[in-house]
């Protein structure tokens, strides 16, 4: 007997609401052996934080790398990871703003704690808690976070890696080559004047200078140039690595040092025969007038990003052309959606965006996912290809997570990826515990919310 009852509008979404119910059961049986720990029948309207957890790893490369967790009232928690190299006080001081909202209210916990985040890795614990945010989010509607973001462009990210350094040409070349080896369609490689330390009349500086004038001095204001010699000198390291990839694969640059705005456009001038993908960061990002200089004047492309953290100044580099492509790092660059929008507002511009990233496999998840869902994307960096456990610190991606220089992008709700706890475990930073309380960081210890009156 067929249903006599009229096709009005309430009984369509009736329907609909019915089919849609039935096809969220039947995705989710398969998925519950994948979600440990995770309640997947929640109630989002009455969701709640209830506390804030860490545990510092420490990996080869850049390091430590802080893993925070964020539970809820119904058993449903979100993973995130503090940049590189950055505490857990970053994350922790914005617990006592998060204790008792609704977790999936995701731009408004964002825009309520954007305030305590900064440049480089003082923006780490505001973009670890975005990350959480959308894996419990995720969780919640049975979803990965890509979808959420409007649905991927692809369905695996390309990985570009560093090869490591030496002070012979033909051995870095050698390592270049061990490298596209291992199945990598995109390869950079760090070269500054540092390797030009022993070489008399390659570098033009001022003697006596302090380590901090050497580092932290802005490159305009250190007198540091470098002469025909040692830029001779740079390209013959260049062209090793060329001579053994070949040039049917990008090649990067990157830590060219703290040189002066002419030398960059010198050395840019000559490694144009080597037509290099980009040259990274030559100069701080917020001398958008000079950086501009830089890159109408160099033939070969300029980038520059991953210590940026406010969308206004990516927009200002896109607009003004002022580099060539933007490399944003999402743990700085305000987490998963402000860097999918950073990245649609620079497609705007005409300009490409590559990704750079440090971590564990926590933010490389939430980078992967972001990647899948930005159009302008290009290739998200890996410094952990040669750290054989890298990968077992979590269980749900499909293994090797690095597969040919590629990353296949999770369908797994959420980031996709749960903590092998016995394996993070083995490297704890020394004299922490993993996900201990955190009980210190529950009432906020400063009146710092109100910046306008």
């Amino acid at each position: 007997m067929s249903d006599s009852r009229p096709l009005n509008r309430r009984n369509l979404l009736k329907s609909s609401a019915a089919l849609l119910a039935g096809g969220a059961l039947a995705s989710a049986a398969p998925l519950e052996a994948e979600i440990k720990n995770v309640n997947t029948a929640s109630s989002p309207s009455t969701l709640k934080i209830t506390d804030m957890r860490y545990a510092v790893i420490v990996k080869p490369g850049p390091s430590p790398c802080v893993l925070i967790r964020i539970d809820t009232n119904q058993g449903v928690y979100g993973l995130g990871e503090v940049r590189d190299v950055a505490g857990p006080q970053y994350a922790m001081v914005l617990k006592s703003r998060l204790l008792g909202e609704n977790p999936l209210r995701i731009d408004y916990l964002f825009q309520k704690i954007q305030q305590f985040g900064g440049d480089a890795r003082q923006a780490g614990g505001v973009c670890a808690v975005e990350m959480a945010l959308w894996d419990i989010a995720g969780k919640v509607y049975n979803i990965p976070v890509y979808q959420m973001l409007g649905g991927k462009w692809r369905d695996t990210i390309r990985i570009y890696a560093d090869t490591t350094e030496s002070d012979d040409p033909a051995e870095y070349g050698r390592r270049a080559k061990e490298r596209k080896a291992m199945g990598l369609t995109w390869m950079k490689m760090d070269l500054g004047i540092n390797v030009l330390d022993n070489i008399p009349g390659a570098v033009m500086h001022p003697s006596g200078m302090s380590k901090w004038e050497q580092r932290e001095q802005p490159h305009p204001f250190t007198a540091i140039e470098v002469t025909d010699k040692g830029i001779d000198r740079l390209c013959e390291y260049v062209a090793a690595v060329r001579e053994n990839i070949g040039y049917d694969m990008p090649l990067s640059m990157d830590h060219l040092g703290h040189v002066g705005v002419k030398s960059a456009i010198r050395l840019g001038k000559a490694y144009e025969k080597f037509n290099l993908e980009w040259m990274e960061d030559v100069i701080p990002w917020f001398y958008t007038d000079l950086l501009k200089e830089i890159t109408q004047e160099s033939p070969t492309p300029t980038l520059t990003g991953e210590d940026i953290y406010r969308f206004e100044d990516f927009e200002t580099l896109c607009r003004e052309h002022a580099v060539d492509k933007i490399h944003p790092d999402l743990a700085t660059s305000g987490g998963i959606l402000q860097t999918h929008r950073i990245g649609d507002m620079a497609f705007k511009y005409g300009v490409p965006m590559a990704m750079h990233f440090a971590g564990t496999p926590v933010s490389c998840m939430a980078n992967v996912h972001c990647a899948a869902a930005t159009r302008n994307f290009l290739a998200l960096e890996n410094h952990s290809l040669d750290v054989p456990w890298w990968q077992d610190l979590v269980t749900g991606p499909e293994k090797p997570i690095v597969n040919q220089g590629y990353i296949k992008v999770p369908d797994a709700p959420g980031l996709g990826v749960t903590l092998n706890d016995d394996e993070c475990k083995k490297h704890l930073r020394p004299g922490t515990e993993y996900f201990a309380p955190t009980p210190r960081w529950d009432e906020a210890q400063s009146w710092d919310d109100a910046v306008f009156s």
